[in-house]
């Protein structure tokens, strides 16, 4: 490799020593694994030694890190506070509302017993627990319990909690950030004490979801009700956004439940009105998790790694010294300190640009490939000729390929606008994308089939993604489309409403329904 290759950063595919993409397989070869190696190769998270778990690594939590502060913010906007509350349920809890214990049943760990001894050269447990502990899969039920202390009267209401913490539900077929056993997650949890209340601030934290995945992780989403087969146990209504992968999956990015009564009743969140009258208060629960990192790297990631949209990224500039010779150490490295002071003075998205200068000792065109497949926005490279020109060079991650060569007194002032606009076309990108792949004139049931099933149809070229269809609302019909493991997504907020026929049933129906297969 010549010096201009090695100051460029260019690959060398001389003697096929390095494949045509970062990741292989492609996503058209093996979309599934090429997720998990785009992950392995930005060097995100892994699995543990605990089935299912997974362990989050540095870069990988960065993310979450940013996702949090990001999300937290808009969280406290909507005037609510942070609190934390028990992991351990006790099982009496969980069975006072039979449609929440029902719905969750399956995926729960419980822990039966306090103590180890050994016998026999092994550890066993005893001390058997006089009621057993439920491992949290969501709070409800424990902070209802907390709230039924804290409300006595309206002037205590509206009470407005949020809680950042780790949730278990018993997973059997694991996928880094998108099913874990473990995973972490943010739990909004309300209580009111009218009706109406309660389902403005169901949809005011359905808008923050909205905002956070469109304006932070550039993720276009639909926006829409789910329907009652598909609502989180115990509520009256359960309202979703809805993204689109690259292989045409729907997956389920944010959700705000209408609680009812229904908790209250059964924790007893009672308050003396402004009239004297005791009545149960109104809640609601809302949250989102750490899939929507899978989200992000599916909707945004491609054949050389991960896509990071700046407003997220750990790092929004990466400055790799090219450093061919010792003795030109001193001023390549002091080049690069003085390049990377100037652009951490400038703002992007109300913060400090966040810019590494990468002094590890490894060649320049490995730190290269290290940080395309993480997927930094913005990489400079910066060697002796780029001292001496007085220039900087850098290339976008949006832009394979295309090379940039500014002057060093300019390039600091250029950072925020070229951050917004990678921000920008990641979005614009990912919603041609939904726009592409979201098909209204689907209105029979061979249609459909053929649709969700490709290789049976006529027009293979056309299959997957979103069909937005009209639904008669039987929950047969829907239980119909299940047994192609399609389901319905939502139904949209934004309704055509024009007459037509369902989709499955061809009775007259005039109800927008969004199908999809999902994750």
């Amino acid at each position: 490799m010549n010096k201009t290759e090695q100051e460029n950063g260019e690959r060398d595919m001389s003697k096929n020593k390095a494949p045509k993409t970062a990741i292989t397989p492609r996503r058209d070869e093996d979309y599934p694994e090429w997720y998990q190696n785009v992950i392995k190769e930005a060097d995100m998270a892994e699995m543990s030694h605990v089935r299912g778990c997974m362990v989050i690594k540095p870069w990988g939590y960065g993310i979450w890190e940013k996702f949090q502060s990001a999300l937290d913010g808009k969280i406290k906007e909507t005037g609510h506070d942070n609190a934390y509350f028990p992991l351990f349920i006790p099982l009496s809890f969980l069975e006072k509302e039979a449609s929440h214990v029902e719905g969750f049943a399956k995926e729960c760990a419980v822990v039966t017993h306090h103590r180890l001894v050994e016998k026999d050269g092994s550890l066993v447990p005893t001390g058997e627990l006089e009621e057993p502990l439920v491992v949290r899969p969501t709070s409800e039920t424990i902070i209802g319990r907390s709230f039924a202390k804290w409300v006595q009267s309206y002037r205590d209401l509206p009470l407005l909690i949020n809680q950042w913490a780790n949730v278990v539900r018993w997973e059997m077929r694991p996928r880094i950030f998108l099913r874990t056993t473990e995973f972490l997650w943010q739990e909004g949890h309300t209580a009111h004490s009218t009706r109406d209340e309660a389902m403005t601030e169901t949809l005011t934290m359905l808008e923050a979801y909205r905002w956070f995945a469109e304006e932070k992780l550039a993720i276009p989403v639909i926006v829409g009700e789910k329907t009652p087969a598909e609502r989180f146990p115990g509520a009256e209504n359960t309202y979703c956004i809805e993204a689109i992968m690259q292989d045409c999956k729907a997956l389920q990015a944010g959700t705000s439940h209408y609680l009812g009564q229904n908790f209250a009743k059964a924790f007893e969140i009672r308050f003396l009105n402004q009239d004297g009258v005791l009545e149960h208060a109104y809640t609601t629960s809302w949250g989102v998790s750490s899939r929507m990192i899978g989200a992000m790297i599916m909707v945004h990631g491609d054949d050389d790694g991960l896509r990071l949209p700046p407003r997220i990224a750990p790092r929004q500039v990466v400055i790799i010294p090219v450093l061919n010779k010792p003795e030109q150490e001193q001023d390549v490295l002091a080049y690069a300190d003085a390049v990377a002071t100037d652009i951490a003075k400038q703002t992007y998205d109300g913060q400090p640009v966040r810019v590494l200068v990468d002094k590890r000792d490894m060649r320049s065109v490995e730190k290269k490939w290290q940080w395309v497949k993480r997927g930094v926005p913005i990489r400079m490279e910066l060697g002796l000729r780029d001292f001496e020109a007085g220039t900087v060079f850098m290339q976008r991650r949006d832009q394979a390929g295309e090379k940039m060569t500014p002057a060093r007194d300019e390039v600091a002032a250029m950072i925020p606008g070229l951050l917004d606009e990678i921000q920008g076309n990641y979005f614009d990108q990912a919603k041609a994308f939904m726009k592409a792949n979201t098909y209204y004139d689907i209105t029979d049931f061979k249609t459909f089939t053929d649709f969700f099933t490709p290789k049976n149809a006529e027009k293979p070229e056309i299959h997957g993604g979103f069909a937005v269809c009209k639904w008669c609302e039987d929950p047969a019909c829907e239980a119909k489309a299940a047994e192609m493991n399609v389901t319905i997504r939502c139904i949209p907020k934004d309704q055509r409403g024009d007459a037509g026929v369902c989709v499955i049933c061809g009775k007259p129906a005039t109800t927008d329904a969004v199908f999809a297969k999902a994750y």
